[in-house]
């Protein structure tokens, strides 16, 4: 990659810098067995602030298990390539991964689409592809492969815990706007029957290309639309030029505004513009359990801050794909893939179990609400709802619900 924006085509965690942790540098350094683990990550373009979010992740749980003993007595290698959000690259160089650097192990996909481009290849590969942040519903449902995993919250889950919460509201109208991908389109698909399950009146919905800058354009329409809320299926720097754009306009003055995702790193970068947010959270650094209270300590000994969502997501994936491994005892496609079937796990997010029946891990459902606190640098979110996971994850293979 000759580019100014290039990542280094590997990063191995399991070199001295690592290892010395470990207290075994000699070891890992001559070990040549590593576990190659394949991230083709968007680093660069309108989604690259949330594979920051997950390539840290990465690297942060890489650098824990190096340090006590690796993984089946073997270092963590993660092989990472900036895919700038692009499908065709994404397939590209996962490819080029597994067929130069030996890789059988892929995460850290940022964009839906992306996925989906990927996810058909994985028989030929004889890979695994577990999502750490993949929304698109029909991931688990018509496109789904048998080597592809996702043990985060799916894109129709969060919508899911937002319905639920909006049927107890005095809201009676809606609206939306989505970026104009796979994802986008699906969850407000989603949103779409559930506000009608709910008895309520979606009044339809925009869809703005990824990069967008000006939204004025989509402001005036939910204006103009007579709804009492809006929902958002936006990220990144997507997201963060609308919130801000809204906060111009006074949008939040009219009307309720609604996410499937409350993400701390917009929070941050807009400020007071998230303040009255409300929505779906995949990911608290608040969860209240053992697993989680560990994780955030140790994430602020090493980061000097708390976790965000992106980062907490795409922890528990790997968690889950470490003890799918384990169980495995080898990273064998089929070994990895029956192990991971029906595997439960007590992660940062509480009980996972991966069902077998569309790869999909149930899980509870949370909804937040950005509020300001006196003394805190940043707004925050604060959970006002938590739903079981029986209520938040549909049925097999599907992305509708039945109540």
């Amino acid at each position: 990659m000759s580019t100014h924006n290039a990542v280094p085509r590997r990063v191995l965690l399991s070199s001295l810098t690592a290892a010395a942790l470990a207290g075994g540098g000699q070891r890992w350094a001559l070990a040549a067995d590593a576990i190659k683990i394949g991230m083709p990550v968007t680093l660069t373009g309108a989604l690259g602030s949330i594979g920051t979010q997950m390539r840290q992740a990465c690297e942060f749980w890489a650098k824990q298990v190096n340090a006590s003993d690796g993984l089946l007595g073997r270092p963590i290698e993660l092989v990472i390539e900036d895919t700038a959000g692009n499908p065709s690259n994404t397939v590209r160089k996962a490819q080029e991964m597994v067929e130069r650097s030996g890789v059988r192990l892929l995460t850290c996909i940022v964009a839906s689409n992306e996925a989906l481009a990927v996810a058909p290849k994985l028989t030929e590969w004889d890979a695994i592809f577990v999502s750490g942040d993949n929304g698109d519903g029909r991931l688990t449902g018509e496109s789904l492969v048998p080597n592809f995993f996702r043990p985060n919250t799916s894109g129709p889950m969060g919508t899911r815990a937002v319905a639920l919460w909006l049927r107890d509201s005095p809201m009676k109208k809606f609206y939306g706007i989505g970026m104009d991908y796979a994802w986008g389109h699906n969850s407000m698909d989603v949103f779409a029957a559930e506000v009608k399950r709910a008895g309520k009146e979606f009044l339809g919905a925009v869809f703005s290309p990824t990069g967008t800058k000006d939204f004025s354009p989509y402001i005036t329409k939910i204006r103009q639309s007579g709804a009492e809320g809006c929902y958002l299926v936006l990220a990144g720097d997507d997201n963060n030029a609308f919130l801000s754009q809204a906060k111009q306009y006074r949008l939040g003055d009219k009307i309720q505004l609604l996410t499937e995702q409350v993400d701390e790193g917009s929070i941050n970068a807009v400020g007071d513009a998230a303040v009255g947010l409300i929505g779906g959270s995949r990911y608290s650094a608040t969860l209240d359990n053992p697993a989680n209270k560990a994780f955030v300590a140790a994430w602020q000994k090493e980061y000097g801050r708390l976790p965000q969502m992106f980062e907490g997501d795409q922890y528990q994936s790997c968690i889950v794909l470490q003890a799918a491994i384990e169980k495995a005892g080898s990273i064998d496609a089929a070994k990895v893939r029956s192990a991971m079937e029906n595997l439960i796990v007590n992660s940062v997010k509480g009980r996972v179990e991966m069902r077998a029946c569309d790869h999909q891990g149930e899980q509870a459902g949370f909804v937040v609400k950005v509020v300001k606190r006196p003394g805190m640098e940043h707004p925050v979110p604060e959970v006002v709802a938590t739903y079981p996971a029986d209520r938040i994850t549909p049925p097999c293979n599907q992305m509708s619900y039945d109540n």
